[in-house]
């Protein structure tokens, strides 16, 4: 009994693995042959991003002592910042691919997009108000609404079957239309004024699947602005800040 189940089982193996061996050994029908041919063509882009802030407070920034109009937005007789962090929120992107063929395995790609998102500034801040220091918590909300003009270069590894993978590498310019730099004072809550352009480095990977119809991308991608966005407004949410850059992580789907 032992020896007839043991053969059972080498055969049933053996029954399994020669379908797969044969699909294996088959030719596998390959799509849009001719597709990276072409001069050039168009596509449109779908994304989900996380806009992100670099914050760069000044030098002793815990021992700095600001006055009580730095802090307009509260009462204090003085203040001094203790800490600030950033905090990203999830966005989208929407824009138009369109692509030039430079050689066998590079493009040259220009995406014109629109970005929505927010970020948040949390600063921890010292008040000191009739002789008692107290550690307060304000949080500043930054919404943003990017029209973004990047150009990339990509560069496409050899195709296999339907997959290919690739990498991206290239600046873009941008333009805040939700930018507060002009923004007054509202309902004494002071906003965060930043530069309403900026110019960005960007890097990303990805990979192609062609389809019977199109090609479809999956992409991951970061960008850092180079800019120093804040503008100093005598309020504690600037002064305090030597730096403010910046960045962006998007995962993106292409059809081309």
């Amino acid at each position: 009994m032992k020896h007839i189940l043991k053969a059972t089982l080498i055969l049933l193996i053996s029954l399994a693995i020669v379908p797969v061996q044969t699909q294996a050994q088959r030719q596998k029908v390959i799509n849009l042959q001719k597709y990276d041919l072409e001069p050039y063509h168009f596509g449109f882009i779908l994304a989900v991003n996380q806009m992100h802030f670099t914050v760069k407070p000044v030098d002793n920034h815990q021992f700095k002592v600001y006055g009580a109009d730095a802090g307009p937005d509260f009462a204090s007789d003085s203040l001094s910042l203790y800490e600030v962090t950033s905090t990203p929120t999830p966005g989208f992107t929407i824009g138009i691919v369109g692509n030039l063929r430079l050689g066998s395995n590079a493009d040259l790609r220009f995406i014109p997009s629109l970005s929505f998102g927010e970020r948040f500034i949390d600063y921890n801040i010292n008040r000191y108000r009739n002789g008692e220091a107290e550690l307060i918590q304000i949080r500043k909300s930054v919404a943003s609404t990017f029209v973004e003009f990047p150009l990339q270069v990509k560069y496409r590894s050899k195709r296999l079957n339907n997959f290919a993978a690739y990498v991206i590498g290239g600046a873009k310019y941008s333009i805040d239309l939700a930018s507060n730099k002009r923004n007054a004072k509202e309902n004494n809550n002071v906003a965060i004024k930043l530069q309403n352009s900026d110019l960005a480095m960007e890097v990303g990977t990805g990979v192609d699947f062609y389809t019977n119809y199109f090609k479809f991308g999956v992409e991951l991608k970061m960008s850092y602005g180079l800019g120093n966005i804040i503008i100093r407004d005598g309020s504690v949410y600037s002064e305090s800040l030597e730096r403010l850059n910046s960045k962006i992580f998007q995962v993106s789907f292409t059809f081309e």
